[in-house]
């Protein structure tokens, strides 16, 4: 199995969502928009990985919310685990990063909506703070 066919495993806090994942898998980006901040209670972090590629290994705790006109984010309904976004028609698709079971051996590659972040932190790490367009380019 080469790097690039690499299985991640994942779940919500409770058990009712878990999925397998076949990579490769985009690095980490944090977004501080207000979406990711108020269903996740701070800045999300996560991965981004292919559709085709999700395998949902248990799903009756999964739920979708339309969070505005071009996406939707799943959420377990059980425990409120924040889990995946997924902009509609889509191929690729976004994985919290906290729900992946370690290791993983990704990292944060940067910051965006910066300028939306909550008024209660600072980004404080050495990580480079990006636009939406240089995202294009961690695309897996």
């Amino acid at each position: 199995m080469t790097k690039d066919q690499k299985p991640y495993s994942g779940s919500c806090l409770c058990g009712a969502v878990s999925y397998e994942i076949t990579g490769p898998l985009r690095p980490v980006v944090a977004c501080h928009c207000n979406q990711c901040r108020k269903t996740s209670g701070h800045y999300v972090a996560a991965t981004q990985g292919r559709w085709d590629r999700l395998h949902l290994k248990r799903e009756d705790g999964l739920a979708w919310f339309r969070s505005s006109e071009t996406a939707s984010r799943g959420f377990c309904r059980d425990c409120g685990s924040s889990l995946f976004w997924r902009r509609h028609g889509d191929e690729l698709f976004s994985i919290m990063a906290g729900t992946l079971d370690s290791p993983t051996g990704l990292s944060v590659a940067c910051h965006i909506f910066a300028d939306t972040k909550g008024g209660y932190y600072q980004i404080a790490d050495d990580v480079p703070v990006a636009g939406q367009d240089d995202l294009e380019a961690l695309r897996p």
